[in-house]
């Protein structure tokens, strides 16, 4: 056998493929490890919400910051409650909630009513029905009401009507001339 022919090239060629194959599969595998890894613990930690340490003293006041917080917008991160936000804003809203609610002793509704002033209505997932809100209540379902009758417009028309034997004909003559 010819040494030189075009034969002698592959034995060398698989030998040379398994080498790197057996030199690139461990950093592959350690790759594709560490990028599985990484994103799991990345999503842990992006899962996890800020953690404020106050006192309270009973867990039912406890429980009310809690709703609280859960039930204002934080007005940076524009759709997380300030219990899901890191943001410093938020930080300082949840530390004014606390004050408002364990130091001064305020209701519910008033501690509602201090963040909306100061806020505007931005602050409140739950905005009250007035003037000011009235397209942002009336919008979902006019849209909704709008494109129900487009659907059923569109359901209505009647089906085209299929061609007769001359359009097909004439079709076909304009696709042959092109």
């Amino acid at each position: 056998m010819c040494a030189t022919g075009a034969h002698a090239s592959r034995p060398r060629t698989a030998a040379w493929l398994l080498v790197t194959l057996r030199a690139i599969l461990p950093m592959t595998l350690l790759t594709s490890f560490l990028c599985v890894a990484g994103a799991t613990f990345t999503t842990v930690a992006w899962a996890a919400g800020p953690v404020d340490v106050y006192r309270f003293a009973t867990p039912e006041e406890e429980a009310r910051y809690r709703a609280l917080i859960d039930e204002f917008r934080c007005p940076k991160c524009l759709n997380t409650n300030l219990s899901g936000s890191d943001a410093p804003i938020a930080k300082d809203l949840r530390r004014t909630v606390h004050r408002l609610l364990t130091q001064e002793g305020l209701t519910d509704q008033q501690i509602r009513d201090y963040l909306r002033d100061r806020y505007g209505d931005f602050v409140l997932y739950d905005p009250p029905f007035r003037p000011g809100t009235w397209l942002l209540w009336l919008a979902p379902p006019v849209f909704v009401i709008i494109g129900a009758l487009v659907v059923w417009r569109l359901l209505r028309q009647p089906a085209a009507e299929p061609l007769s034997e001359q359009e097909i004909a004439r079709l076909q003559s304009i696709l042959e001339d092109q």
